[in-house]
């Protein structure tokens, strides 16, 4: 997805609200940015990835999680795109959403 004037693709998702899990905050982001509801009890880790993030001077993490999902992804919120993305694309993603599609396409989960 790519947010309303960035100019990078990253992944869906954010950051944990008060007394959230880290399962909690994505169930909800996802909901509300992509319009899609996660089945939260397929939802399993798949990477942590440590990076700058994109245009800051400042370092994140970002759990990155596979789950079964319902409902077809439409942008919602601050979301202005929506693409499949496969390892040819990578160029065009932030550093952290690089490292994933990456991973992704060596484990052979995308093209």
């Amino acid at each position: 997805m790519r947010s309303r004037g960035r100019d990078a693709w990253y992944m869906p998702g954010g950051k944990r609200e008060p007394g959230e899990s880290d399962a909690q905050a994505l169930v909800r982001e996802i909901a509300e940015e992509l319009g899609v509801t996660l089945n939260g009890a397929t939802l399993r880790e798949y990477c942590v990835v440590r990076d700058l993030a994109h245009g800051m001077n400042m370092e994140m993490q970002m759990a990155c999680y596979v789950a079964q999902a319902h409902g077809e992804p439409a942008p919602h919120a601050e979301i202005d795109a929506l693409a499949w993305l496969t390892a040819a694309d990578a160029a065009d993603c932030a550093s952290a959403a690089r490292q994933v599609l990456l991973r992704l396409h060596a484990d052979g989960l995308i093209d």
